[in-house]
């Protein structure tokens, strides 16, 4: 998944890299709009600003991915995704707004709408586009969706097998057609080769050591643009795939210009260093926006993929008990922790399911019992037989309700978030440690190897699909059985939920599926193997010098159609 984190069908960002139509995300300009408490707007469109051919953009950009190599665990964050998958890599559907929804639809790599046989064992047609080639000039063909689904169905170090290990096989007789035959019937089957991964060129990849070719960067694209270089710490910069089939860049160039410190990209940005920026909500945000000069444009989108939340890991001490999550589930004012962290950019009420906006209509929202309750807190941990010390601090068997978090370390915004709830934790008798990171050891080592014991991170919704079974399931624990993948990072193995994270999963009726999504929510909320606390707002700012069709992408970031950006007439 990825977490900004992760993004994947869900990816961290914090994981999730998810198919069906999505809630509308509704696009807030910060000048002249109105919000509701839950996050909900009025807003205005931005009009196209016609552009020239040529000339380059340099962006600001937060955050580093650990590597380029999108099957391998080491790709979780989405900011890899944002900057260079979305805008290298080939995929069947790419998610577009459509009737005021964003919904899946085929791309430009496709012939024509992917067919589907049912039965017992589901067959999958995609017809590939005879125009689809590879930057080197060689055809995009059916052997090149064998080789990727091959290699996350049976390789190890993968980020997530979702739906990929129910391919029984993958005919090539034709090699502009690949014919996909799963083992069972699967609901989220147009996420295969789209959200997450996509498809990767057999003929320069087979045989090859995958990771060692694509971890640092890559010379190849299906996608309008190319990677020229990626200078570690410093930058990342793409120039047009001439061999693109599509619509081509209207730029020479752009230039991700890595700069994680937000006020310092703020600053930057105001002395036209950067011609547009991404950043993280701040809670100086709003200020600093409104410090930009007068030619400047932004957006915020308040409905979003994006799920701030406390992860606990639920094989360590303390959180291997139900009754010690619950109870912090209760020590945790998460409508006091959103309203000061989002409040002013129109998000007012905590989440309440690990579904994002984009998913509602699956969600439920049984989280809502779990309010700041101190009296619960003390009826959950005396009845599963803890004591409060002369300290305060809950004890049981000689040991103390004591553990560490772990987030991004220098992100202001988390910062304070721990600050708030070491202070309301203690007030609750748990005495919690700050052990901040980088992202690249988050998100690559200690999440994945389950070294943590409470953590702090966004999951993404990459793609419009119900995607708990990513997060919650307990085959998707990393393990050695599975060659570490997955992204339930938090280790849940809750009983009754398998069965119907499996029946999301296989379901094909949306009906059907909304109801089974809907009661696993129940289980996860009962069990809390983590917090909900919020919907993270995204931010796209932008200068006069920037011209297209400029918009946030719920599901792909801010530079979904980087091609038709351009320097304005």
């Amino acid at each position: 998944m990825n977490q900004q984190e992760i993004g994947h069908t869900r990816t961290p960002v914090g994981p999730r890299r998810a198919t069906a139509a999505s809630a509308l995300a509704l696009a807030v300009l910060l000048a002249g709009c109105t919000s509701s408490g839950a996050g909900t707007s009025e807003s205005k469109t931005n009009p196209e600003v016609p552009v020239k051919e040529g000339g380059s953009l340099v962006i600001g950009a937060e955050q580093e991915p650990d590597c380029a190599d999108w099957i391998s665990v080491c790709s979780g964050s989405i900011w890899g995704d944002y900057m260079m998958r979305t805008t290298t890599i080939p995929k069947v559907f790419d998610v577009r707004p459509k009737d005021n929804t964003w919904v899946p639809v085929a791309s430009s790599l496709m012939a024509g709408e992917p067919t589907i046989t049912e039965g017992d064992q589901q067959k999958i047609t995609y017809k590939i586009s005879p125009d689809a080639v590879w930057s080197d000039g060689e055809p995009i063909t059916s052997a090149d969706f064998k080789y990727t689904a091959l290699q996350i169905r049976d390789g190890k170090d993968v980020l997530d097998k979702t739906g990929y290990d129910k391919i029984a096989k993958v005919d090539t007789t034709d090699e502009k057609t690949a014919v996909v035959t799963l083992k069972e019937p699967y609901g989220g089957w147009r996420t295969l080769f789209s959200s997450a991964y996509g498809v990767l060129p057999e003929h320069l990849l087979k045989g090859k050591n995958r990771n060692a070719v694509m971890k640092d960067g890559y010379s190849f694209s299906g996608g309008p643009w190319k990677i020229e270089s990626w200078k570690k710490g410093t930058a990342i910069t793409l120039v047009p795939n001439d061999r693109y089939w599509g619509k081509k860049p209207k730029l020479d160039k752009v230039t991700f210009q890595l700069t994680t410190d937000t006020a310092a990209a703020f600053q930057a940005f105001k002395s036209g260093q950067l011609d547009a920026m991404y950043p993280t909500p701040q809670l100086d945000v709003v200020e600093q926006l409104g410090q930009v000069a007068g030619g400047a444009k932004r957006q915020i989108d308040a409905r979003t993929g994006n799920l701030e939340a406390l992860w606990m890991n639920n094989e360590k001490f303390p959180f291997d008990s139900p009754a010690v999550r619950r109870a912090v589930a209760h020590a945790v004012d998460r409508k006091a922790i959103v309203n000061k962290l989002y409040g002013s950019l129109g998000v007012k009420e905590p989440a309440q399911s690990f579904l994002t906006p984009i998913l509602s209509s699956y969600a439920g929202s049984d989280f809502s019992r779990y309010t700041r309750d101190l009296a619960a807190v003390d009826e959950a941990m005396t009845g599963d037989g803890w004591k409060k010390g002369s300290d305060g601090i809950w004890a049981k068997d000689g040991r103390r309700a004591e553990f560490g978090i772990v987030s991004l370390a220098g992100n202001k915004r988390r910062e304070l978030t721990e600050q708030i709830l070491q202070t309301q934790l203690k007030q609750a008798g748990f005495r919690m440690t700050i052990r901040n990171t980088s992202p690249a050891d988050l998100f690559g080592k200690q999440a994945p190897a389950g070294n943590y014991e409470m953590g702090l991170w966004t999951l993404v919704d990459t793609f419009p699909d119900p995607a708990l079974s990513n997060s919650f399931s307990s085959t998707s624990i990393p393990t050695e059985a599975n060659g570490q993948s997955g992204i339930n990072f938090v280790r849940a193995k809750i009983d009754g939920l398998d069965p119907l994270l499996a029946a999301v999963d296989r379901e094909t009726d949306p009906a059907k599926r909304a109801e089974s999504s809907r009661q696993a929510d129940k289980l996860i909320a009962d069990a809390v193997p983590a917090i909900p606390i919020g919907t993270v707002p995204n931010i796209l700012l932008w200068s006069d010098r920037v011209g297209g069709p400029l918009s946030n992408n719920p599901s792909e970031g801010p530079w979904w159609n980087l091609a038709e950006w351009g320097l304005a007439k």
